[in-house]
């Protein structure tokens, strides 16, 4: 794998950072993209020498494939991570996927030139089952599981395999501050949880480097939910 580069869409905090660094401790060249330069810059020089800070909004859909393109310079792209679309900070009404989209699809036209790649996308437990007042959200997520499936069928052709993650409720800061302010949500999580406790980012950093190795080269299209049986629990 030390030949290899991968680029992180929001890989400087939380999944995408955990995901960021199982990549680049095994030898991966990976640049992170990231709009805050400080919060990037910070995140790659805690990861080490094999991770690159990208500075850029995705917001600016128009100039992500003149960004792409100054990436593919040096090195084809092997691994795309698409792990922004999740935490975009913008208002909830109006995300979009479309960035997601984009990024996607500037990097399938120079994984089309080497015959190979893998592209990881992550979606949510929350697409698994019906949840409550986020009805947006998981029509997103289930969307991005049925192009995972799409792109899959589409691009093996071509060498590129298409997979999907759909975390269940992991131990971030963000989750741990909403969760223990609320020990009723937290206990009813946990109690529907069969393995009975949080997932580390480090658990989807895994999973992101299985499918995105030879170890995974026979998988394609699939959704994998890492979630301690959340998704099945009752």
């Amino acid at each position: 794998m030390n030949a290899k580069t991968a680029i992180v869409t929001g890989g400087n905090s939380g999944l995408g950072f955990a995901t960021a660094k199982k990549l680049c401790d095994n030898g991966i060249k990976t640049y992170i993209i990231g709009r805050s330069k400080d919060k990037t810059e910070e995140a790659c020089a805690e990861i080490g020498s094999n991770a690159i800070p990208v500075i850029f909004d995705l917001n600016n859909l128009e100039g992500i494939p003149a960004m792409i393109a100054e990436l593919t310079k040096e090195a084809p792209i092997d691994i795309l991570v698409n792990n922004a679309g999740i935490n975009l900070k913008k208002e909830f009404a109006d995300v979009t996927d479309e960035d997601f989209f984009t990024v996607s699809r500037e990097v399938v036209k120079n994984m089309k030139e080497h015959k190979n790649g893998s592209i990881v996308n992550i979606s949510s437990m929350a697409s698994q089952y019906g949840i409550p007042k986020v009805i947006a959200y998981t029509a997103s997520k289930g969307a991005i599981e049925a192009m995972t499936r799409a792109m899959a069928v589409e691009l093996a052709p071509f060498g590129i395999r298409v997979n999907c993650i759909a975390p269940g409720f992991i131990k971030t800061k963000m989750s741990a501050k909403a969760l223990d302010s609320d020990p009723e949500r937290k206990n009813k999580v946990l109690g529907r949880t069969p393995m009975g406790f949080l997932g580390e980012p480090e658990d989807i950093g895994d999973a992101a480097y299985f499918y995105a190795t030879a170890e995974s080269k026979y998988v394609t299209g699939t959704v994998l939910p890492v979630d301690g049986g959340n998704s099945i629990g009752f």
